[in-house]
């Protein structure tokens, strides 16, 4: 790894998905500014998520990586975070519980500030205006002022991102994920859910257990607090590098604005600059996969992400729709495993099902998603390969942004709370229903 410090390798090659910043030298005062500034997150602690995906490698843990499409500035409060904290810990619990497997536990937050488009632009009456990529580099208003790419956007994520994981620590370490909340974290949510009522059910059962453990004297720490981990996808370069340190311990660079990043269907060429800039840092890193990927783009990226094989290094996050799952990934996940490549998988159910509803609005069918998940077992049972976790887009909120689930949502109903700024995600029913769903496959 010793060529490995070249951290400027990637500005060589061709860059996708970058902002057409008007105004270069602000972009490199702020990109200065950003590498002075303290980590976000440790290196140490990156190396202890890279252990616990080893384990998901191995097959003995499963992954649950979830959160917004797109993070807002605005969304950065207590009551957001603190919401989608509770129903990423009520998720856990369930598929913990239910499915009987430890959970390693990834959230899509402090950093998810950037979007791929399909196009640059976006036209409406007439119209034609840059498309939004994100609270990190414009505004979602359609004016000229606000779709303009700014610079100083990205030291806004920063800190942004800064108050989010702040908050994610002190809810995890501060009492809140005590496994005795298990209750609190659903009053406001059983009475009128179906999801919500089939937990409590569950809670009860885990009050049980606890009580029995106490009742023998055993009343152990790892009951108290959770190992919460942050990730977004590294889109915008100059952001990423301006945030990796080269860690004092070993002399090896992380990027620590994240525990994990990962490189998008879009942006995952081969001889692209995303690509080379991941082989650089020594993060645990996540590469998505969509239906057009071969076996062998699947092992050349293992080849050029991951040359020594390291275990915990390198998830591929797959993501090919309902109905091209059980047709495209048995080749990739047959060829990757006779290769002996060391790779956690883990299924996003969400990105390959989204369509438009009559109303405009994008939506996604949850029976979609649940199939998805489920041809995505189905594979890897039939290969005797491990279904390393699940990767969705989710928020604590009662959104109406994705039809079906056992709180039936039509497509009538989508206007009603409809508040991503990108894509539709599960409300939080939506979710509990699909860790049922997921704790029952993974049983089998």
């Amino acid at each position: 790894m010793s060529n490995s410090l070249n951290l400027d390798s990637w500005r060589a090659l061709s860059a996708a998905q970058q902002p057409d910043w008007p105004e270069r030298d602000e972009l490199e005062k702020v990109v200065a500014e950003l590498g002075g500034l303290p980590p976000l997150v440790f290196a140490g602690e990156c190396d202890q998520l890279k252990e616990e995906l080893a384990a998901v490698t191995r097959g003995e843990a499963f992954v649950l990586q979830g959160g917004d499409c797109a993070e807002t500035f605005a969304g950065a409060t207590a009551d957001n975070v603190r919401n989608k904290l509770k129903t990423l810990l009520q998720m856990a619990i369930v598929l913990t519980y239910a499915g009987k497997v430890p959970v390693v536990k990834i959230g899509r937050l402090a950093g998810q500030f950037a979007k791929p488009r399909s196009k640059g632009t976006e036209v409406r009456d007439g119209v034609e205006l840059p498309a939004y990529r994100g609270d990190m580099v414009n505004g979602f208003d359609f004016t000229p002022e606000s779709r303009r790419p700014d610079p100083w956007r990205l030291l806004k994520a920063y800190h942004s991102s800064a108050v989010t994981l702040n908050l994610a620590r002190a809810f995890t370490k501060g009492g809140y994920a005590d496994l005795r909340q298990v209750h609190a974290w659903n009053q406001d949510f059983v009475a009128g859910s179906p999801a919500g009522q089939r937990y409590e059910r569950l809670a009860r059962e885990i009050d049980q257990a606890l009580a029995f453990m106490r009742a023998c004297g055993a009343e152990p720490e790892e009951f108290q607090s959770v190992e919460f981990y942050s990730s977004h996808e590294a889109l915008i370069l100059d952001y990423d590098q301006a945030l990796t340190r080269i860690d004092s311990r070993t002399g090896l660079p992380y990027d620590v604005s994240a525990h994990m990043v990962w490189i998008g269907e879009r942006t995952r060429q081969l001889d692209g600059a995303h690509v080379e800039f991941f082989s650089r840092i020594r993060n645990p890193i996540g590469v998505k996969l969509g239906p057009s990927t071969s076996p062998d783009d699947a092992l050349a990226l293992v080849e050029k992400l991951n040359p020594d094989n390291v275990p915990g290094r390198l998830t591929f996050v797959t993501r090919m729709g309902a109905s091209k799952i059980r047709e495209h990934l048995p080749p990739l996940v047959k060829e990757v495993t006779a290769a002996g490549a060391q790779v956690a998988w883990v299924c996003d159910p969400m990105h390959g099902n989204t369509f438009e509803a009559p109303s405009g609005h994008k939506t996604r069918r949850f029976d979609n998603v649940l199939d998805e998940v489920a041809g995505f077992f189905e594979v890897h049972r039939a290969l005797g390969t491990h279904p390393g976790g699940i990767h969705i887009e989710f928020t604590g909120d009662d959104v109406t942004e994705c039809v079906g689930g056992g709180h039936e949502i039509a497509e009538g109903d989508l206007a009603t709370r409809y508040e991503t700024a990108c894509d539709p995600r599960l409300n939080r029913s939506q979710s509990l229903d699909l860790a049922f769903r997921v704790a029952e496959l993974y049983r089998g």
